[in-house]
Parts: C-alpha cells; sequence; structure tokens
C-alpha cells in the first residue's frame, strides 16, 4: 500500500493501521464553499474490476468534520469517500461522491458507537456502501454511479478539516474481487 498526503505519524503493523490525521487536511470539491481540498490522508492499493472492500475502524473524533472510513478513488475530481464525520456533537455515518463537484450525505449514528464497520462493493459503474455497528448486520446507505475505469484506488481515509488532528485506527482492511471476476 502506498500514501497519497502521508501523515504525519502512522503505523501499520499485523493488520492494524493507526494514523494521526494532520490539522486541517479534507478532500472535497466546489461544492457549498467554491473550496477544492486534496489534503486528506489516503493509505491505498490499486484494484481492478469488481469488489469488495472492508474495514473495522474507529477514531477519537472531536472537532468538526473529522472523519476516518474507506475512500475510492480514480483522481483528484472523481472519487468517493465514506465512512464516520463528526458533525453536530455526533458521529454519522458519511459518504461523498465526487464526479468534478462534492456531494455528501449523512446518517446520525446512535450513541457514537466505539467503532464501525464499512463494507463497499463496486460492481460496474456502481459503488454501493454499507455500515454495521456489529460487523454481522449491514445497512445499505448508498448507491451511486462511480466510473467505468477498469482500475481504481482503493484504501483507508483520514482527514481533520476544520481541527487540530486526530487519531484513527483499522482493522481487517481486506478487498476482494467479487465472485466470478478475475
Amino acid at each position: 500500500m502506498q500514501w497519497l498526503n502521508e501523515p504525519p505519524q502512522f503505523a501499520d503493523e499485523n493488520g492494524r493501521v493507526t494514523v494521526l490525521a494532520a490539522p486541517r487536511t479534507d478532500f472535497w470539491r466546489v461544492t457549498h464553499d467554491g473550496g477544492v481540498r486534496d489534503t486528506g490522508h489516503f493509505y491505498y492499493q490499486t484494484v481492478r474490476g469488481d469488489f469488495t472492500a472492508e474495514v473495522q475502524f474507529s477514531g477519537e473524533y472531536r472537532d468538526l468534520y473529522d472523519q476516518a472510513g474507506l475512500m475510492l478513488r480514480v483522481d483528484e475530481t472523481t472519487w468517493v469517500k465514506c465512512g464516520v464525520e463528526f458533525t453536530d456533537g455526533r458521529q454519522n455515518a458519511s459518504v461523498v461522491v465526487t464526479r468534478d463537484f462534492s456531494d455528501w450525505s449523512i446518517v446520525p449514528l446512535p450513541d457514537d458507537p466505539p467503532a464501525l464497520w464499512l463494507r463497499v462493493k463496486r460492481h460496474g459503474v456502481t459503488v454501493e456502501v454499507s455500515y454495521s455497528l456489529d460487523g454481522t448486520a449491514y445497512t445499505m446507505l448508498r448507491q451511486a454511479y462511480f466510473t467505468d475505469r477498469p482500475e481504481i484506488q482503493v484504501g483507508l481515509m483520514v482527514a481533520a478539516p476544520t481541527g487540530e488532528g486526530f487519531t484513527a485506527r483499522f482493522e481487517g482492511f481486506t478487498v476482494t474481487p467479487l465472485e466470478g471476476e478475475a
């Protein structure tokens, strides 16, 4: 795996990745405030074809928009980030789909869970994002058009847009080809 915007501190040991997000880092394009930011931390591998990506993660969220989760990326104008975003003083399941312009959707999570599980499936041009509070029962959060590019980058994402940074921890990150895919 490799970094886009390596963070000030990280450890990758035995399937556990710990990342310290630098202050004022983000992934966002144009919508809302007109700004373009491509400074968040993304630890990724390149994947070809259809797949399922999964991870369990937690964060020491405290400042507005602190975020951690998974990212799928073609380049700075075409990407999806999903996971937890800290808004209104609480954790929210979040998905941002960007194709030149970013959009954003959130769903409040009950009782600021100690961890969240994500499952992202790519099938053709479609991406489906689901989350779980226990690693067993998943709820679909969003299905979106993404890209027809055969190869994309897939991995872990962390950013701290307004705060002084925070620590996120990831476990069990896997990318598995969908059945029938090479």
